[in-house]
């Protein structure tokens, strides 16, 4: 039976996210910026990222798994080259606290490549992208995540959901943001299924006998994408944002439940382009914005009435909440509107959090 589902406002939503967290140990603007970032995914209807989260941050770190007295530091390794050391504190707060200088170094060199080195669980890439083609520049983000993904061919899990994000900017209308994880569904997806007491496609993932599985309790590793194709694409993410900065990698990456007290040593990449560097700035977001009316202009299959440019469904659902609020299963209103921090849901688990 499908768990019933609350209607709440975004700015509520905040308010509850936030109180937990700062409960849970959190400074106070580092929780407002990942309250932004869960409210934003639930408002997209990126559930997988939103806060059916929290339990999990609040216990990871109430249990010492996220510095909450960080030492950042910037080193520029080059002219259009730079690591950013996030000290493994939550990697949200990470991920956009360094936009800024991200975003000087790209219009200083016209291409900024920089690895956020050191942080927790970052949350939806999207989120990042869609600030940097705010400031007219074209965004791509990487990360590295857990090994729960079996490689095509393969009976065993190696690499992580490996996520991907894309933006631009336009004339006249919101940027292009494009966000995906090189995996069939993200992991977030099987626990937003789990959360609402739904079924998956068998498509998604297998059991432990490498079957594939309509149980999202009973999932043991992720399916890549197109196959091969998908594959070939989790690897280059986890060279970029692994490999290239250090880190761990592949398999050695740390498993997102196992050990709550100790740092997980994440990585992801930010690639940013300023397009007036190799065009005119004001064609370009016209020749955006020409795509997407030519996109939206062609004739609709059966059974859709619009073609969207990639992405564009998260931004109408955005729409859509900010006049209609955000529905949430109960189970996780309840636990946030309780005193409760954690219930010691996840620590010591698998990958899968069983």
């Amino acid at each position: 039976m499908e768990e019933k589902l609350i209607n709440v406002t975004p700015e509520k939503l905040f308010d509850l996210v936030t109180t937990k967290l700062t409960r849970a140990g959190l400074p106070k603007e580092h929780a407002d910026e990942v309250a932004r970032h869960l409210v934003y995914a639930d408002m997209c209807g990126i559930h997988s990222h939103g806060v059916v989260r929290v339990e999990y941050y609040a216990e990871r770190i109430s249990k010492g798994g996220v510095n909450l007295n960080p030492t950042f530091s910037y080193e520029k390794t080059g002219p259009s080259t730079a690591i950013f050391h996030g000290d493994n504190a939550q990697g949200h707060y990470v991920a956009n606290y360094c936009l800024d200088q991200v975003i000087d170094l790209a219009k200083e060199s016209g291409v900024a490549v920089v690895g956020v080195s050191k942080v927790s669980h970052t949350g939806m890439l999207s989120y990042y992208v869609d600030k940097i083609a705010r400031h007219d520049l074209i965004g791509i983000a990487m990360c590295q995540s857990d090994p729960m993904v079996v490689p095509y061919g393969g009976a065993e899990n190696y690499y992580g959901t490996n996520p991907i994000a894309f933006s631009a900017p336009r004339t006249d209308g919101e940027p292009i943001v494009f966000d995906m994880a090189t995996t069939v569904q993200a992991w977030g997806k099987i626990l937003d299924a789990r959360s609402k007491n739904q079924q998956i496609p068998d498509t998604w993932a297998v059991d432990e006998h490498g079957h594939g599985t309509t149980d999202p309790f009973k999932v043991s590793g992720l399916l890549p994408i197109s196959g091969p194709k998908g594959y070939g694409l989790m690897m280059m993410v986890d060279i970029l944002s692994g490999v290239l900065l250090g880190l761990p990698f592949g398999k050695h990456v740390s498993s997102m439940y196992s050990d709550l007290s100790a740092g997980r040593d994440l990585g992801h990449i930010y690639i940013v382009i300023d397009p007036s560097r190799f065009t005119d700035l004001n064609k370009f977001k016209d020749n955006i914005t020409q795509t997407v009316n030519e996109l939206h202009a062609i004739k609709p299959a059966k059974g859709f009435d619009q073609v969207y440019y990639p992405g564009e469904n998260n931004f109408v659902k955005y729409m859509e909440s900010e006049r209609e609020g955000i529905n949430i299963p109960e189970g996780i209103y309840n636990y946030l509107v309780s005193k409760v921090i954690h219930e010691d849901r996840y620590g010591g688990k698998s990958a899968f959090a069983k």
